[in-house]
């Protein structure tokens, strides 16, 4: 199964600037999904950076690789629930998280996720970020719980 941007969207609350997964290109529900982002030069975080810094300075934030890997983990827990049960995945915390090699524009992040574990309205997931044959992150395990719609907070105005 593949999702698109749109369907995406339509699963995750999440929006610019914090949507920060394109596409899954694979998903096998309970299981596994490799979902992709595409770091550009012109995302919010670039913002700041003066002309003539170099090209270190533009190393993607680790905070956003995080939750970038977390939103798949998220999208993959959705799709893996049984129907009739409610709620957003809330990230919790993360341990063990190991960021190997830097991510730069121009880059395309392969998150490789894989759900270990779901118990009492919590799921436990781990994996593995790439760029082409690199791998850059390692994920040991990030836990999200599920809280009901309506306890989310509406965006303010």
């Amino acid at each position: 199964m593949r999702l698109d941007h749109a369907a995406l969207r339509a699963l995750l609350p999440h929006r610019y600037p914090m949507l920060l997964l394109d596409r899954v290109e694979d998903v096998e529900p309970g299981e596994s999904l490799t979902g992709v982002k595409a770091v550009s030069g012109c995302e919010p975080c670039y913002r700041g950076i003066a002309e003539d810094q170099p090209a270190d300075r533009y190393a993607y934030p680790a905070s956003l690789l995080i939750e970038s890997f977390g939103q798949g983990a998220a999208v993959l827990w959705l799709l893996s629930r049984r129907s009739g049960t409610a709620g957003l995945p809330m990230f919790t915390a993360a341990r063990d998280v190991v960021l190997l090699h830097p991510v730069h524009p121009g880059d395309v992040v392969h998150h490789r996720v894989r759900l270990d574990q779901v118990v009492d309205g919590a799921a436990f997931a781990s994996g593995s970020s790439w760029v082409g044959e690199r791998r850059v992150a390692e994920f040991d395990s990030m836990m999200a719980v599920v809280r009901p719609v309506d306890a989310v907070a509406e965006p303010r105005d």
